[in-house]
């Protein structure tokens, strides 16, 4: 018996909805269920074949019994490993060196930081910081928010430099950035599964949450040349970075589509959120992927650390480039000779 495990949190359609789905599908041997673990012990490796993570980058101990189960020989939906890693500055430093639009954006250091750490831990960070140059540079209104956060949490629209200095002070130990407002004429989210499957969604962010006005099922809301450079850029930074499940966000100004978020690998799917189109089309779509993934050998599902590991070429992540995106078979290298070495003279 192959078991699919649904880890999740506070959701209360799409959890669901995915273990019926897959169950449905009554294929002798396979069995979705809702994860469930006590303490992990060292020595005993998970009872799934998959999981679908949708809550461990709120709870610690989840993230940890993933990257546990992912060593054992777990899928784990979205690789444990990288989004542990992963943060929204290297997302849109990756999105510009792969040519897709990014808003003007800068990295502030924390305004404070955790017990221990004192000046002399902090010799290298200029002081004071240069605000003017910073709302020079990316101009006003603007949006401050956290590097890794997530779901519109402690984000902060700023009209002035007052406004940023006021809400940058609120910000304790969290690392924000600064980001340019644009001024959007058109905004999507678009699904994105299997670093393939794309779903444009029009969205409008200044509506609020389970309002029903957030999602708006229009086939047509773009046009189609426009549509056709969105989806190429949605699989772009996807297949970038890894995710098999994500969704990215468009501000869409002038013909031009700013990606201003995608990392969201845990993206909101309840039905009262996104409609019953979109949430049934979220679901169909990761079932799929769960039997794709099922029906791979073990040997190509690789995290990015696996080569480090094993002394054997290996065949790596597929990198994806402005130009191209092959996949290129990666040899690690052989382990690097001591530098000659030279006395050095006196005086």
């Amino acid at each position: 018996m192959k078991k699919i495990g649904v880890l999740f949190g506070m959701e209360n359609s799409f959890p669901g909805a995915l273990v019926e789905h897959i169950n449905a599908r009554n294929i002798d041997g396979i069995q979705a269920e809702f994860v469930e673990t006590g303490a992990v012990h060292l020595d005993k490796p998970a009872p799934y074949a998959v999981i679908v993570d949708r809550i461990s980058h709120d709870i610690p101990f989840y993230r940890a019994y993933l990257k546990h189960a992912a060593l054992n020989g777990t899928v784990i939906i979205n690789n444990p490993f990288w989004w542990s890693a992963d943060d929204k500055f290297f997302n849109y430093s990756l999105g510009r060196k792969l040519g897709v639009a990014i808003p003007k954006t800068v990295l502030l250091p924390q305004k404070d930081y955790i017990k221990g750490i004192v000046s002399e831990s902090l010799r290298n960070l200029a002081f004071p910081m240069d605000w003017q140059g910073i709302v020079d540079y990316i101009g006003l209104p603007a949006f401050l928010k956290p590097f890794d956060g997530g779901g519109w949490k402690n984000v902060s629209k700023v009209n002035s430099l007052d406004e940023l200095l006021t809400e940058y002070d609120k910000s304790g130990t969290l690392c924000m950035t600064l980001q340019e407002s644009i001024d959007f004429d058109q905004f999507v989210r678009c699904y994105c599964v299997g670093q393939e499957e794309v779903m444009i969604m029009a969205y409008d962010p200044r509506k609020p949450y389970l309002s029903g006005e957030q999602y708006v099922h229009n086939p047509d809301y773009l046009e189609p040349a426009l549509a056709d450079r969105v989806r190429k850029d949605v699989r772009t930074l996807c297949s970038a970075l890894g995710y098999d499940i994500n969704t990215v966000e468009f501000a869409i100004k002038d013909g031009v589509p700013y990606a201003i978020d995608f990392m969201n690998p845990a993206p909101d799917a309840e039905l009262a959120s996104v409609g019953e189109f979109y949430h049934n089309w979220i679901v169909n779509a990761v079932t799929d992927l769960v039997f794709k993934r099922l029906a791979e050998p073990v040997e190509t599902r690789r995290y990015r650390w696996d080569a480090l590991l094993n002394p054997a070429p290996q065949q790596a992540y597929a990198v994806a480039s402005a130009a191209d995106q092959q996949a290129r078979t990666i040899t690690p290298a052989a382990p690097a000779k001591k530098p000659a070495t030279t006395k050095r003279k006196k005086g």
